[in-house]
Order: structure tokens, then C-alpha cells, then sequence
């Protein structure tokens, strides 16, 4: 049976989630500014209320981002230092792919406009529609103005916005049936998209791990 690991820090939530014989075990906090105190303790506690040691993990998957800076590099940091030291490779996912999966298991909707606040007047946006339990990717994700989002092209039936983003819902350029804005990414959804991407042998060795920010010049000083 595969062990997986999951954990993610890239918003205000810090959440860990483990695969163990076919049963799911998770722990979620809302606690802005912790996540570098707190991370990896949960891990710990989390394997041993397991009784899982960690060198019988198969993987370690994470929340790549879209997110905070500094949150997803605490992500990275903590899986490679895991996963160099177990060598084991690991599972990226995409945080706006994580709300769309959290949506479904928490409303059963099938079509999720995701979206993140990106501060500097932005959103995180990407657009997700079910497929045999997983959240897909339609088109690409992106970094705009709430005034420039899309759905699909072509798209039909209703859609439901969850995130952060959605702070922005009387900006954001369209419509759905209904929205969660206080939507956080959670490492139990992570790991569900995780599990799909390790059945179609997705994994990665740990160096090859990288943050998605989607802002190219996150860190980078403007020209004068």
C-alpha cells in the first residue's frame, strides 16, 4: 500500500495530510506568520499518531503554489530537506487545483473557478472541472486583475468560485451560482490530487521541486 505525505503553508492555513493503508489522517490550523514554528512539528505528530516512521513514506507532496512567498518557500525548504535526507521524490500540486478539489469534497460541485488574493490588486485565478474525482485544469492559471478573468471558452452549466479571491467577487468578471471566500487550500485535498498524480507516475525527484508563483518578477527589484 502507498504512504504519502502532504503538507502545505502557501496562505494563512498550515496543513498536513497522510495516506496509511488505505486511510487518510490530516491536521489544519488557520495561523498566519507560523507556518516556519509550526510545520514541522505537525509532521511529527502527525506520523506518530500514525505510527508511521517517516522513512516508510512513498513520497512527499506539496502545495507549489500560487500562494505567498515566503509560504511556499517554507513548503519547498521543508520537502526537499525531507526528501533528500529519505531520498524520496516528490508531488507537486497546484494550491488553486487544491480549493477546486476542496470545493468538490466539501460541496460536491464539478466546475470551480479558483481564485487567490495576490495582493498588488490581483488574484491567482485558474478554472477546474472534475473528472473522475480529480479537479483538471482548463486552460491556465494565471495572475490578473479580478477585471480580466474568464471562464472557460464555451463553458456551460453553473460554476462555483471558492478562495480568497473571491474577496473581490463584485470586481471579478464573471459569474457563478454561488462562492466560499473564505476558502483555504488544505493539504487533504493536496494529497488527493497527489494520489492521482502517483498513480500516473508524476513524481519527482526532489531537487527538480520548484515554486509556481506566476508572477514572474515576484522577487525581483524594479528597474529604475
Amino acid at each position: 500500500m502507498t504512504t504519502l505525505l502532504a503538507l502545505d503553508t502557501a496562505t494563512e492555513a498550515c496543513s498536513v495530510a497522510l495516506l496509511h493503508d488505505g486511510k487518510v489522517t490530516s491536521h489544519y490550523e488557520v495561523i498566519p506568520r507560523q507556518h516556519a514554528q509550526k510545520l514541522l512539528p505537525m509532521i511529527k505528530q502527525l506520523l506518530g499518531d500514525s505510527g508511521v516512521a517517516l522513512n516508510a513514506l512513498d513520497a512527499i507532496a506539496f502545495g507549489r503554489g500560487p500562494g505567498a512567498f515566503t509560504g511556499v518557500r517554507i513548503a519547498i525548504g521543508v520537502v526537499q530537506g525531507l526528501a533528500f535526507a529519505l531520498e524520496r521524490p516528490v508531488l507537486p500540486v497546484s494550491n488553486l487545483a487544491a480549493l477546486a478539489q476542496g470545493a468538490m469534497r466539501e460541496q460536491g460541485v464539478q466546475q470551480v473557478a479558483a481564485a487567490i488574493d495576490a495582493r498588488m490588486d490581483e488574484v491567482y485565478w485558474g478554472c477546474y472541472q472534475a473528472s473522475e474525482g480529480e479537479m483538471r485544469l482548463i486552460g491556465q492559471e494565471a495572475v490578473l486583475p479580478p477585471e480580466r478573468v474568464a471562464l472557460p471558452d464555451a463553458s456551460t452549466g453553473e460554476w462555483f468560485g471558492a478562495g480568497t479571491g473571491w474577496g473581490y467577487a463584485e470586481r471579478l468578471a464573471v459569474q457563478v451560482a454561488a462562492s466560499n471566500a473564505a476558502a483555504l487550500p488544505n493539504a487533504l485535498d493536496i494529497l488527493s490530487l497527489a494520489r492521482f498524480a502517483w498513480a500516473r507516475g508524476e513524481a519527482i525527484a526532489a531537487e527538480q521541486a520548484q515554486p509556481v508563483y506566476l508572477r514572474d518578477n515576484v522577487a525581483t527589484p524594479k528597474k529604475r
